[in-house]
């Protein structure tokens, strides 16, 4: 979801222009107006009742705080969210809050009202708030949106529990049960263990579902596996940190004898390409947040029965579960940064939180640890529990992961959208090409993004 392949000067060049807000579907709430008007440009959930369950949200607090609001509810479908995002910015005029996938708050940063009063308030009363999320939107030591629920998503393992079971000796429900303690075996879950369960599914004819083309999900696993290694590319001051780094060259080795136990064709998936081996019955193991599992409940209901989330393997350096993260923006020319503040922070408390929630089967998830002990994510099914260890609790002893960080966004961004580490592994293992050369290659590649 997060990699949108296009920069800000590519969407300007496609006439983003002509994407007015004004031509969406709205649907407008009518307080007494006392307290202004605000424009507000939701992203479309793949969830219906997530759409729902945000009017409703929004409503009750508009007629509360007699303010007009106006909902849009902008799909990321055709990147349209994206085309809407530069089209507002270019034109300084739309929406009085949007919200932003991943990288946007970096890419529009010089168009964002800072909301260090939101978000210091909501860490006071939720505490921690999510390290990507602050790496994403805290920019020169200010805070330009306010992470959100709607749409965040960890991108974790999704497995079938039979196959596990069967072919790997391993049972996921014991290493992680719907409970907050972890149970025998999760110390072990590490990625030299996965590469045993990965040979084993392999010979039994269901191996795992790992895409490795320049999609999201592609990059988004990859990274995990790299920050786990403790493989940084570049650093935080943007210096490029591939020369004789022998953390990379481990990775790519263990990437080298991964890749011989999935199927020959990953290179060339898509972001669906995962979600179909899995609800086909084929792959033992996919990372995805549960919205495999929701497809599964609803057209092959044996297979769904037995998938079960639960973080990621432990490397050398940690065990890091991929995050991508939705951002709720102000543009600076808003005309009603007041009311637009106030309905964030309201959007932001955990009775509004746990209603996404609920509506979402479990799928949204909160920028604050505080937030993870919700209902819903103990009561969804089957099999019941199934996603409790989905989003990271403070016992998985896991931290949550963007690829690429923690170097600068902007060069983060052109990495993560040309995905970098998956092209390296590609050419170890389809060109068969020597580690050395392909870290030259990458250094080349960075080089030219770095000087844009």
């Amino acid at each position: 979801m997060a990699g949108n392949g296009m920069t800000r000067r590519d969407m300007l060049r496609a006439g983003v222009a002509g994407v007015a807000a004004s031509a969406l579907p709205l649907v407008n709430v009518h307080g007494q107006t006392s307290g202004g008007r605000v424009s507000i440009g939701f992203w479309d959930h793949w969830v219906p009742t997530g759409n729902d369950a945000m009017r409703q949200i929004v409503n009750e607090w508009a007629q509360k705080n007699r303010v007009d609001v106006q909902m849009d509810f902008i799909t990321s479908v055709g990147n349209k969210n994206l085309l809407t995002i530069a089209a507002e910015a270019q034109a300084k005029q739309g929406h009085d809050i949007l919200a932003f996938p991943t990288w946007e708050v970096h890419a529009q940063q010089q168009n964002l009202e800072p909301v260090d009063d939101v978000v210091g308030g909501l860490i006071k009363q939720h505490g921690e708030i999510n390290e990507v999320a602050e790496y994403l939107a805290k920019i020169n030591g200010k805070w330009l949106a306010v992470p959100a629920t709607s749409g965040s998503q960890y991108k974790g393992s999704a497995a079938r529990i039979d196959l596990l079971k069967q072919h790997a000796g391993i049972d996921p429900q014991t290493m992680y049960p719907a409970e907050t303690k972890l149970g025998p075996g999760a110390e072990n879950w590490t990625w030299d263990h996965f590469l045993q369960a990965a040979q084993k599914c392999n010979a039994a004819g269901h191996p795992f579902g790992l895409p490795a083309g320049t999609f999201s999900d592609a990059t988004d696993w990859i990274g995990g596996m790299f920050r786990a290694f403790g493989a940084e590319m570049v650093n935080a001051k943007g210096d490029i940190t591939l020369r004789n780094n022998d953390k990379v060259k481990q990775v790519l080795d263990y990437a080298g004898r991964l890749f011989s136990q999935l199927p020959a064709d990953v290179f060339s998936w898509d972001d669906a390409s995962n979600n179909r081996s899995l609800i086909s019955g084929k792959a033992a193991l996919i990372f995805n947040p549960p919205s495999a599992w929701a497809v599964a409940r609803r057209d092959a209901p044996q297979v769904a029965d037995q998938v079960w989330h639960f973080p990621a393997p432990g490397g050398p350096a940690g065990r890091f579960t991929p995050f991508l993260p939705f951002f709720w923006g102000i543009w600076n020319f808003s005309k009603n940064k007041s009311a637009a503040k106030a309905l964030l922070t309201h959007l932001s408390q955990r009775e509004q939180v746990a209603k996404m929630v609920a509506a979402s089967d479990g799928y949204d998830i909160p920028p604050f640890a505080s937030l993870t002990d919700l209902d819903t994510w103990s009561t969804v099914g089957p099999p019941k529990g199934t996603v409790f260890n989905y989003p990271l609790k403070p016992h998985h002893k896991a931290r949550p992961s963007i690829a690429f960080a923690p170097a600068p966004a902007d060069i983060a961004v052109q990495m993560y959208n040309q995905g970098i580490q998956a092209k390296m592994i590609a050419r170890i293992v389809q060109n068969k090409e020597p580690i050395d050369r392909v870290l030259a290659w990458a250094e080349q590649e960075i080089e030219g993004f770095k000087r844009g």
